[in-house]
């Protein structure tokens, strides 16, 4: 959600560009995201853990947070505190790709910029092209900035006088680009095992309760469709960390300041159901539950 125009944040992702640019960029559109998830990890390996997110995979909102794209082992957000509970009984390297403000698909990086949203970078054009091609970790954290830029984008009047039919549009364009993504990790990476994070109700954030209805029930419309698009890539081989309906998620006490970023307690409930998974337990996604209604229909 935070969007960085300092000219320290330019340098820092110029050079780190310039820097990753020797991994190459991703294979041919043959690589398919349904292939079966390589399994996570052994316990005695070497972890190499890439993170592909946007604010929250820097910890915004944490008492330490980290300049993105440097290892940050002191840091309180998810992907840094992921590395040091794996680091306890494991050897691990981290590539934190996360890049502030950042939306996961190109068709809403585009739809906000046309909408006057400064958005820095998407995650399918700015990040996966870098992930290290011996990555055996990856993480995907998106969705929730891509929800409040189509929700400024129909409050704007992109949608028209059909909101439901534009949102229903948007949402597939969504589980396209979610499938772009997890190819093309898949070609950089061959041997990563994935974990996609689904998207919370984001109508029932902190940041969103003093909203009038009728935007929280687009941010609801716009979240949980794109929160089912990511869990239908359960079927697909890809594990699912299912937020959308833990209850734990839309506790006000795990929120920053902002109401949108997590805190330390808030990012540490998820980097330890992240553990979880890495270490074997994976819990199956909902296919309904009473989160995906937090406020009426639209």
């Amino acid at each position: 959600m935070i969007t960085f125009r300092s000219s320290i944040y330019a340098t820092a992702l110029c050079a780190a560009t310039i820097t990753l640019a020797g991994c190459g960029l991703f294979g041919g559109d043959d690589d398919s995201p349904t292939a079966p998830s390589p399994a996570p990890p052994a316990a005695n390996a070497v972890v190499r853990y890439t993170a592909i997110g946007a604010s929250d995979a820097v910890g915004v909102g944490a008492s330490t947070v980290c300049v993105p794209f440097s290892p940050c082992e002191n840091g309180t957000g998810y992907v840094p505190v992921l590395a040091q509970r794996l680091r306890t009984s494991r050897e691990v390297t981290l590539s934190n790709l996360g890049i502030p403000g950042a939306v996961l698909s190109p068709a809403i990086h585009q739809i906000a910029q046309a909408n006057g949203r400064d958005i820095p970078a998407n995650f399918v054009d700015r990040e996966m092209p870098f992930v290290p091609a011996n990555s055996t970790l990856v993480t995907i954290f998106g969705g929730g900035n891509d929800t409040n830029a189509l929700g400024e984008a129909i409050e704007r009047g992109a949608a028209g006088n059909d909101v439901r039919g534009y949102i229903a549009t948007q949402v597939r364009s969504f589980g396209a680009d979610v499938d772009r993504l997890i190819g093309g990790v898949r070609a950089r990476a061959p041997e990563a095992f994935i974990v996609i994070l689904n998207v919370p109700n984001m109508a029932g954030l902190p940041y969103a309760l003093g909203m009038t209805q009728a935007r929280r029930q687009g941010l609801q419309a716009i979240s949980v469709g794109f929160a089912q698009e990511i869990n239908r890539r359960s079927a697909s081989g890809v594990v699912v960390l299912d937020v959308l309906c833990d209850p734990q998620v839309y506790d006000r006490a795990r929120y920053s300041s902002d109401g949108f970023h997590p805190n330390d307690p808030g990012y540490a409930y998820l980097a330890e159901r992240l553990l979880a998974i890495v270490n074997g337990a994976a819990p199956p996604v909902a296919s309904t539950c009473s989160q995906m209604s937090l406020v009426p229909a639209l």
